[in-house]
């Protein structure tokens, strides 16, 4: 009997938030009526600067970097009528009644219909769009054209030209970080690093990263490549790699994942160098690392991890911004039809998820790019790792969204369990950092300092976004941090006496590290065993 098709998200829960906004504010008209005299004034306004030439300060958001929109009057007048109606219904849609979960869904349609109808992606009210259909007589047009009509037949939808695949190889020009293989089960493969000093620190490093991409995110490029820095300072690194799951897998869940994944990453990490590692994660690989030491706490094995360090993940999931949209009754229970049609979700569902709660940067940049102006964009080895997704088992997605999102199971001594045994964070004794991105449009960096104060940990924030925030050499000296010793309740109380420094957080991290450690050296650990070269089959499986 063959299955209909499936949705990963249910269509009428999408109108039921829609429908309960709108009807909240027919239920005020007398607020409805004050919203609308203040649009009236503000457009008044509006049409007075236009008229009279006045021009204001240029906003800062990339899609009217182009000079034209700030120095020719149709195109500012074009801009800013644009910005000031997203404006006006953003605040319309904030007085809507519902719950949270209604307003982050209104708040989320919304925003995916003003990031479309933006003046930026039409060919007549781009400036660059126009100066290019000049320069080669609308060449640009017909074949952006075509290049729409690919990949639209491609059957993965539009835009599939965010990044060249054949830019980068893994393995020579990204995820290039000498190492081998060393260890692997059915969930990953664990990857030793090659050392390029004579010593080393005692303690080695082992990196946990999310399901949702390749782990490779930490060793891009080799120019930006944590890995290979960390590798100079006289680290020794190992790094998970997870399997891409397929059906075969669908039964495994979040707490095979903890056991079967980080902490046997952790006992073979310390089987092979005789010391306890260091563990660092990024995102989802952070909360599977809270876990896991609340599961060695619990068994009495806490003393097994030197330290722990949790970037831009969230243990309390009470804040989750415009992505509670996604939390709801009727999404989950589709997605679990949809899961249990195919066993696991795909990544170019997960792709197009997050690609939509980045709509400008990750799918209407493209669209101007590939389908008005028909230019290819560089190179970026941060968009391809992004591209090279990984799907994640059925039983997983199914615990990780009910326990954790929805229910937030981890704020709560024995609330969630693996296994038999009960997971209390406020158990966990192991020396912490929590590092959040000021930027982050995943984890919330407010939220990220909430669950700081709860595990007892050390807290640093680092600049720019949930991606590009991690990835920052030194050498760049870009982006900056900002460091405090007290902890106050408020993050916007923290914020305001912290102190803001320049550059890279890794040398600010690596110090701390070393005041965990026993700050002994020891010989280089050559790697004599390797199973294949880094970064491995499973790094490189569909």
């Amino acid at each position: 009997m063959t299955r209909k098709p499936t949705l990963p998200f249910d269509p009428f829960a999408l109108a039921q938030a829609a429908g309960a906004t709108a009807l909240g504010l027919a239920s005020r008209p007398q607020d409805l009526l004050q919203v609308q005299m203040e649009a009236a004034r503000q457009w008044g306004d509006f049409w007075t600067d236009a008229l009279t030439g006045k021009a204001g300060e240029a906003p800062r958001d990339r899609r009217f970097m182009a000079a034209e929109w700030q120095d020719d009057p149709y195109y500012r007048s074009v801009r800013d009528a644009y910005l000031l109606a997203s404006k006006q219904l953003r605040e319309l849609v904030s007085l809507g009644d519902g719950d949270d979960n209604a307003k982050a869904t209104a708040r989320f349609l919304l925003d995916q219909y003003l990031n479309a109808v933006s003046p930026a992606n039409f060919a007549h009210t781009n400036p660059d769009v126009v100066k290019r259909t000049k320069e080669t007589n609308g060449a640009n047009l017909v074949q952006g054209f075509a290049n729409f009509l690919e990949d639209v037949t491609s059957g993965k939808g539009i835009v599939q030209r965010r990044s060249d695949p054949k830019a980068f190889e893994k393995g020579k020009t990204i995820a290039a970080t000498p190492g081998e293989v060393v260890f692997q089960n059915d969930l990953f493969q664990l990857i030793q690093y090659t050392p390029t000093t004579d010593k080393v620190a005692a303690e080695p490093l082992l990196y946990v990263p999310p399901l949702v991409n390749r782990y490779y995110m930490i060793d891009l490029a080799p120019n930006q490549s944590f890995v290979k820095w960390l590798v100079e300072q006289g680290r020794t690194v190992f790094v998970i790699s997870w399997v891409n799951p397929g059906p075969e897998l669908k039964d495994k869940g979040v707490g095979d994942y903890v056991t079967e994944g980080v902490v046997t990453a952790i006992e073979q990490a310390a089987k092979r160098t005789r010391q306890k590692p260091d563990l660092f994660s990024f995102c989802l690989g952070g909360t599977l690392v809270a876990i896991a030491l609340a599961w060695l706490a619990a068994k009495g094995r806490a003393d097994e991890v030197n330290s722990a360090t949790l970037i831009g993940s969230l243990v309390d999931f009470s804040d989750m911004r415009d992505w509670s949209a996604f939390v709801h009754e009727g999404h989950l229970s589709a997605l679990e039809d949809h899961l249990e049609a195919q066993g696991y979700i795909d990544s170019l569902e997960l792709q197009r998820l997050f690609a939509a709660m980045r709509a400008n940067d990750l799918i209407w940049s493209s669209v101007i790019n590939h389908y008005l102006l028909d230019k290819e964009a560089p190179p970026s080895d941060l968009l391809y790792w992004f591209e090279d997704g990984a799907r994640i088992p059925a039983a997983f997605l199914k615990s990780y969204n009910r326990d954790l999102l929805k229910d937030n199971k981890l704020k709560d001594p024995a609330g969630f369990t693996v296994g038999d045994v009960a997971i209390d964070l406020a158990k966990i004794t192991t020396p912490m950092m929590v590092i959040a991105l000021k930027d982050d449009h995943v984890s919330a960096w407010e939220a990220v300092y909430r669950g700081a104060r709860d595990l007892g940990a050390d807290f640093v924030l680092g600049g720019s976004g949930h991606n590009a925030g991690v990835i920052n050499p030194p050498s760049r000296n870009k982006h900056g941090y900002w460091t405090a010793k007290a902890m106050p309740e408020s993050a916007g109380d923290w914020l305001a006496g912290a102190t803001k420094n320049e550059g890279s957080w890794w040398p600010l991290w690596t110090k701390w590290l070393d005041g965990k450690g026993s700050g002994k050296q020891v010989a280089a650990r050559k790697i004599t065993d390797g199973i294949e070269p880094a970064p491995g089959t499973y790094a490189t499986m569909d």
